[in-house]
């Protein structure tokens, strides 16, 4: 055979052999790029209402609520005991006793206080009644003594001029003693009198203060004062740098008048929650609501959007800038027996609604090259197809465009992480 020829045929298998490794190489590609993508990482496109919700996470609150209090005016107050949390308690039942060790020593203290007040009573009325019986023997000697005065100047006409100058100065003098006895007698009987309704006024106040004392004794028994579901109020006392305050319990410390527990009423509960200040121009008193209860989770309750605070409140634990946030209050329609104050929920609001339209996740929406597009799924791997974004919520977007129902789309940018960002 020729050379040339030969060297014909061999360039026609060389080139033979590159067009099947480049054939074999984009059917790789073509493989890879319809496979590499997971059922986790594609959705099917559908067609339906959309509806955009916003989920507030907050907790359970009584509308009305009877507070509980430790006695007034009692100083250190211990716990002795306290009901448990979640017990139903009737008007009257005993909810909490304390031992007021303050108390009990003023007790003692006025106990003593009135043992000397009496004594000195009795002592200062005895002293009072021999200094009036005194005054008043001082004006009998004064008087005596003007009876005398008053004879001895009867007899002037038979004695000399002399004598009877002398027998009148006698007189007056003696007048003059008796005048003075008898003022020092009333100004002992008014002393007496004054020093008596003191002493019985010093009296009166500590046995009125040992009458409180004792009274606010008895009332270290607590009472409910109505009927209600016990709900033990935090001890903020207990808390530390590092936890949370735990509620009241037996052996505790608590101020006088602090309130310990409370009794709420669970036929008007709310839902106590923050709002972030990108969410409070979507959302209007009078909105229904659904709340879910982490607790109860075999049902859904119907609320409305209460009350929406004007002013917002800055959060300075939620790192920096520190966001703002509205105060939020959403209304239970249909509570029941198993609410309970404090326990976390879920309120999902529904702002918006598109009926007939395609729904795709919002994570698979991209914005490049000056264009919102969506990746889907064909027969060389995915392309970017532009979409007009109708409404778009946390979740799910409502679009149109090119799209079609049933076409399958990656759920974000092919070559992303799942954080969104390259790999």
């Amino acid at each position: 055979m020729p050379s040339g020829a030969i060297f014909s045929r061999g360039r026609f298998l060389a080139a033979c052999g590159v067009c099947g490794i480049v054939a074999l190489v984009l059917a790789g590609r073509w493989w890879l790029a319809a496979g590499a993508t997971t059922d986790q990482d594609t959705v099917t496109v559908t067609r339906g209402e959309y509806s955009d919700t916003v989920e507030i996470r907050g907790q359970v609150q009584p509308v009305r609520s009877t507070y509980v209090t430790a006695p007034y005016n009692a100083g250190e107050l211990q716990i002795l005991k306290i009901v448990k949390n979640g017990s139903a308690v009737a008007a009257g039942d005993v909810v909490a006793e304390f031992d007021a060790l303050t108390l009990r020593r003023t007790i003692q203290e006025k106990q003593g206080e009135l043992r000397s007040a009496n004594a000195e009573l009795q002592q200062g009325n005895a002293q009072s009644a021999i200094t009036v019986d005194e005054r008043r023997a001082a004006v009998k000697r004064a008087e005596f003594d003007v009876v005398k005065a008053r004879l001895t100047l009867g007899e002037i006409g038979l004695v000399s001029e002399i004598d009877a100058a002398k027998a009148k100065l006698t007189l007056a003098d003696a007048e003059q003693r008796l005048r003075e006895a008898e003022a020092s007698a009333a100004s002992a009987v008014q002393n007496a009198q004054a020093e008596r309704e003191t002493r019985e006024r010093r009296l009166k106040k500590i046995t009125a203060e040992l009458a409180l004392a004792q009274q606010q004794v008895t009332s270290l028994h607590v009472e409910a004062p109505t009927d209600g579901t016990v709900n033990i109020l935090p001890n903020f006392r207990s808390a530390t740098p590092m936890g949370v305050p735990q509620e009241y319990r037996a052996g505790d410390r608590a101020f006088a008048g602090a309130i310990i527990l409370e009794l709420p009423d669970l036929s008007t509960v709310y839902l106590a929650a923050r709002l972030d200040e990108a969410d409070r121009g979507r959302l209007v008193p009078n909105q229904s609501a659904v709340i879910r209860v982490d607790a109860i989770a075999d049902r859904d309750y119907q609320a409305t959007v209460d009350q929406i605070s004007l002013l917002a409140r800055v959060d300075f634990q939620g790192g920096w800038p520190p966001p703002k946030q509205f105060d939020l209050q959403v209304t239970f329609k249909n509570p029941d027996a198993r609410l309970r104050p404090g326990m976390s929920a879920v309120a999902r609001i529904a702002v918006g609604q598109l009926p007939n339209v395609l729904l795709v996740p919002s994570s698979a929406i991209v914005y490049e090259a000056g264009r919102t597009v969506v990746y889907r799924l064909g027969r060389r791997g995915f392309e970017a197809t532009p979409v007009e974004v109708l409404r778009r919520g946390r979740d799910q977007a409502a679009v149109s465009g090119t799209l079609a129902e049933g076409d399958t789309i990656a759920r974000t940018r092919p070559g992303a992480s799942p954080e969104g960002a390259p790999k």
